[in-house]
């Protein structure tokens, strides 16, 4: 079925520069525990069906995991794809958006300014509290949606059966937020859309991008960051689906899971060949910080080397991966790598 500690310094510090530096940009085991604090790995299992947890990411909404969930969902397991506050069914359009007004986008107000990481968290903890009820959860975050996967596991790391990163930020204590990340040298060759941005995001207190454009420069801007690999007529879906709006403090917002919570979880990454927006190098670098906090504990890492940012157009072998994850139990081996 388809079902912070933000510091005043860090918002303060959300320029122009910090918070397109910060764009994850997506078109969108172990048993439960019984308790708080009872470890995932030791805990007996809790019974009824795997609930996968679908987070999109920056600019996106639930429904950029439609084509996964389908496939999950075949396969008979319960899917809920998240709409992050005011994304998706909430989604604010800005009626000078609908008009292609440029000069009033650039400052008509949005109700997306304030919110923050706390938001992001809370949403998605409901949902998996909720979804927990039934049997173990799988949550699963693509690009910005990786701080809520680890936001969501370091405060109910009791209520998940496994973790997964899909080309998402995994951040650490070198570099604690999204802006950190993407401002690492590993994320130098990376596409950045500073000449889409429509007004300044200090003051509309969002990341405005105008999705809609007819100039062909930005257009291949789009689909160079997105999903170079794709087919016109796809690409143009993709872009179908996103929206203007995203909250510079998403972006600097600390998501940094300890040992004891988050790092106890069983944990897969997804890694991206071919990613333009969260370099590939990068993922490598926030693979590895995650292990070496965690030694006991590694990533298993499966490697789709012809993937863009959104992923394969062909939602099979991603759905093969997040299949196992229903099943997997115990601690996994380190440096385990499957290419795809």
């Amino acid at each position: 079925m388809f079902m912070t500690d933000d510091t005043n310094e860090e918002r303060k510090g959300a320029t122009r520069r910090t918070a397109l530096r910060g764009l994850g940009l997506a078109v969108g085991g172990v048993g439960l525990a019984t308790g708080l604090g009872t470890s995932p790995a030791t805990a007996a299992p809790r019974r009824g069906p795997v609930t996968y947890v679908l987070v999109h990411g920056t600019h996106s909404a639930g429904a950029f995991w439609i084509p996964i969930a389908r496939e999950l969902a075949l396969r008979g397991h319960r899917v809920v794809m998240v709409d992050q506050p005011l994304h998706g069914a909430e989604a604010f359009v800005a009626e000078s958006y609908q008009r292609q007004d440029l000069a009033a986008m650039a400052v008509e107000p949005s109700p997306l300014k304030g919110l923050g990481l706390d938001d992001y968290e809370a949403r998605v903890t409901g949902i998996v509290r909720r979804a927990a009820r039934n049997g173990p959860v799988v949550l699963v975050g693509h690009s910005l949606g990786g701080v809520s996967v680890s936001r969501v596991g370091e405060a109910v790391p009791h209520l998940l059966h496994h973790i997964c990163y899909m080309a998402a930020f995994c951040p650490s204590r070198a570099l604690p937020t999204a802006d950190a990340c993407t401002a690492a040298p590993e994320n130098a060759n990376a596409v950045s859309p500073v000449e889409l941005t429509v007004g300044d995001p200090d003051r509309l207190g969002v990341l405005r991008l105008n999705f809609r454009t007819g100039v062909s420069g930005e257009l291949a801007l789009l689909k160079e960051m997105i999903c170079a690999d794709y087919p016109d007529a796809d690409f143009r879906r993709t872009l179908a689906g996103m929206q203007t709006d995203e909250p510079v403090t998403a972006y600097a917002g600390r998501a940094v899971g300890r040992p004891g919570n988050w790092g106890r979880l069983p944990r897969t990454y997804l890694r991206f060949g071919r990613d333009r927006t969260i370099a590939t190098a990068l993922q490598d670098r926030m693979i590895a910080e995650a292990d070496a906090s965690t030694p006991g504990n590694s990533f298993r890492v499966h490697d789709f080397p012809r993937a863009s940012h959104v992923g394969p157009l062909d939602p099979t072998p991603v759905a093969d991966v997040l299949d196992t994850l229903a099943g997997q139990r115990g601690r996994v081996r380190p440096a385990d790598h499957v290419a795809f």
